[in-house]
């Protein structure tokens, strides 16, 4: 009996599957591999496959000739093989060939939708861009309607990129397959609504974020895809190092006060907490979330999602979070100024709270709390510290190459010999760039700058007093990473506002 160790993916004839569904596949754990002397050759793990290989062999006038490897190794081969078979294009091309006319009208009604089979042109356009945007490890999908058309993009570490652009004719049919994957009305079209769909896309359970909203020219989708097989990250996978790392764990270490992580949406802050509460995550310690939504279940830490329709807003869970007896709370976001008032109220009574507020920098974060009508004596008592955070770009390893700075970038960074840059290859799609890291700035509230917030001071004030104490902007931690060739000086001016007056 020949047995196979592993499936390398340049052992597999593709052409060999091209009319073999991946259901079939998949539910019979057969892979053909090749042929070889008039015999298919395919990988199988027990009797099922065998007589599914003797189907095919038949079906192709070939002898059969099985190789036994476990389940495990053939499954995840035909996820990652299919994956790559066919890209949006080509199922777009497939479907320009068919009526579109009738494509549309048969999305008129629930009725209709339901009847379809699965292999409807519309669904195989919606999987192929699912499996696109897996392979691509797109963050999102928009589908975005305009007056004569369509645009499908992807956004790619941070970057929105154009993929697709349908007819306009497939607009309605196409919004409709989301809202049923979603479980959403697919009759009310003048409202926003909001869903969920949680899939299984090339092997990967990935968790999808839906929100539709109307347009003057239709319905616009945003798709935000979790991979849930990825998990939380450690702090130091997500780019904390240095003096930044350790004061930062330091600072989630305390039993009580109010940490706070800043930043514009989409710079990864919920990560960040999640990789904390995994740091504090012990037998000891009760933890209580309450977010908006759950994007990771934490096991060993009980989660509550925000529901306003029943008016569990993040005030009134985080009061009844309280009466848990919880030791640490993580707050996903304070929006108002009564979120505000009990997220510090519990931080002074013995509470370690963490939580997230949109501001540029971290001293803007104390303005911006004062702002909300919080006393400045409660801000400046309750505050351990301000974390600050952007996500750049990091260059793609397959294709970095060194290279002699330029005057611009001397000027920026001082004094170096050379710097890095991706050239572009087909792992980045050419961009130059694999993968995403963060930059930090951490700002301590050390006795001094609580008499500032006390005096109600400014927040360049404050910045200019921690500079005295070694705090270092978001700039100065990119300009450290562009260094060491984790990133560009292109990309750091990019997402960061380089301050030349300070």
């Amino acid at each position: 009996m020949e047995r196979l160790k592993e499936i390398r993916d340049e052992d597999i004839d593709t052409s060999l599957l091209k009319d073999l569904p991946i259901s079939f596949v998949k539910g019979n754990a057969v892979l053909p591999l090749g042929v070889r002397d008039g015999e298919l050759v395919a990988a199988v793990s027990d009797n099922r496959g065998l007589f599914a290989l003797m189907d095919i062999s038949r079906a192709l006038h070939l002898r059969p000739r099985p190789v036994f490897t476990d389940r495990d190794s053939i499954i995840n081969a035909i996820n990652r093989v299919y994956s790559q078979q066919r890209n949006v294009n080509e199922v777009m091309g497939d479907i320009k060939g068919e009526d579109l006319s009738k494509i549309a009208t048969e999305f008129e009604s629930p009725r209709d939708l339901l009847e379809l089979t699965e292999e409807a042109p519309i669904i195989r356009l919606m999987n192929a861009l699912l499996m696109e945007a897996t392979k691509e490890r797109a963050s999102d999908i928009h589908i975005e309607p305009y007056e004569k058309g369509l645009e499908v993009r992807f956004r790619v570490d941070g970057v929105l990129r154009r993929i697709l652009s349908p007819p306009k004719i497939i607009q309605d049919a196409l919004i409709s397959r989301i809202k049923i994957l979603a479980g959403l009305d697919i009759a009310e079209k003048r409202l926003p609504q909001d869903g969920r769909i949680r899939l299984l896309v090339g092997g990967k359970d990935v968790d999808i974020r839906v929100s539709i909203i109307p347009t003057s020219q239709g319905e616009r989708a945003v798709l935000r895809l979790l991979d849930r097989q990825t998990g939380v990250m450690s702090l130091e996978m997500l780019g904390f190092s240095g003096p930044i790392l350790n004061q930062f764990i330091d600072a989630i270490s305390r039993k009580s006060g109010i940490i706070l992580v800043t930043g514009p949406t989409g710079s990864g802050k919920t990560t960040t907490l999640y990789a904390s509460l995994l740091k504090l995550n012990t037998e000891e310690s009760n933890i209580i979330t309450i977010e908006d939504p759950v994007e990771y279940q934490l096991k060993g830490i009980g989660q509550m999602q925000v529901n306003p329709k029943i008016g569990l807003t993040f005030a009134s869970g985080l009061r009844s979070i309280l009466r848990q007896d919880p030791d640490i709370i993580m707050v996903g976001e304070i929006r108002d100024r009564e979120t505000a008032e009990i997220a510090i109220h519990a931080s002074l009574t013995g509470h370690l709270v963490l939580s997230t507020l949109h501001t540029n920098d971290a001293p803007g974060a104390i303005t911006r709390l004062i702002d909300m009508g919080i006393e400045p004596f409660l801000v400046a008592s309750s505050l351990i510290c301000v974390l600050a955070q952007r996500l750049v770009r990091t260059i793609c390893p397959y294709c970095k190459e060194a290279y002699t700075p330029v005057d611009q970038e001397i000027a920026y960074l001082g004094h170096v010999d050379r710097l890095y840059r991706g050239r572009g290859c087909d792992r980045c799609s050419e961009k130059g760039y694999l993968g995403r890291t963060g930059i930090y700035e951490l700002l301590r509230i050390t006795p001094d700058i609580r008499s500032m917030i006390v005096e109600k001071r400014d927040a360049r004030s404050i910045k200019e007093a921690a500079a005295r104490t070694g705090y270092r902007s978001l700039q100065d931690d990119a300009f450290e990473k562009v260094r060491a060739g984790i990133t560009t000086i292109e990309e750091v001016l990019r997402v960061t506002q380089v301050e030349t007056d300070l």
